[in-house]
């Protein structure tokens, strides 16, 4: 679980964003350690965000950009209705499934960015009421926005862990250290 942006080649401008990209994503891993189901389905704040919700809605909207930047249909369809179940662990759904998940869609992602031509390529933007008639986006801005998407919730995720056990990420950080050394 990576703690810090790795070393990218000079001028490797993918490799930089694909490296902040999981540094976001290791944040928000890391908000989860050691936590059982119980902890991370509950809701400790006044908000209603738990640790699990949190990690199901990130896997699930990058998964559905990269799909949307591939002009393909969502693999979760969320509708106004549905998008609540995106924040929330359903019946039978588990943190490390969760996990899996997003592992697979981090994978896509990667695949995906890897294999483009040039990170200028665009795409359509959705219809959706918060996207501008027939706005397009270029691969870059893609990238840039999973990486604030996942910080924004990483952020949420570390003051949720904090209500649930009084841990922060820095705390987590020095556990995961002290482990791997001893």
């Amino acid at each position: 679980m990576p703690t810090a942006v790795s070393a990218e080649a000079p001028g490797d401008e993918r490799g930089a964003l694909l490296a902040f990209l999981e540094a976001q994503r290791g944040g928000l891993r890391r908000a989860v350690l050691g936590l059982t189901e119980a902890q991370v389905t509950g809701r400790p704040s006044a908000s209603e965000l738990s640790l699990g919700g949190l990690v199901k809605h990130v896997a699930e909207v990058e998964q559905r950009w990269v799909e949307w930047a591939q002009e393909l249909p969502p693999s979760v369809e969320r509708t106004q209705e549905t998008w609540h179940l995106s924040f929330q662990l359903e019946d039978g759904e588990t943190l490390a499934g969760v996990l899996a998940y997003w592992d697979k869609a981090a994978a896509q992602t990667e695949e995906f960015i890897r294999a483009l031509p040039s990170l200028d390529d665009t795409f359509p933007l959705p219809v959706a009421p918060w996207s501008p008639p027939n706005a397009r986006r270029s691969m870059r801005w893609l990238l840039l926005h999973l990486i604030e998407e996942t910080a924004r919730h990483a952020g949420h995720a570390d003051i949720v862990r904090e209500s649930v056990d009084g841990k922060t990420a820095f705390e987590l950080v020095d556990e995961e250290r002290t482990a791997h050394e001893g």
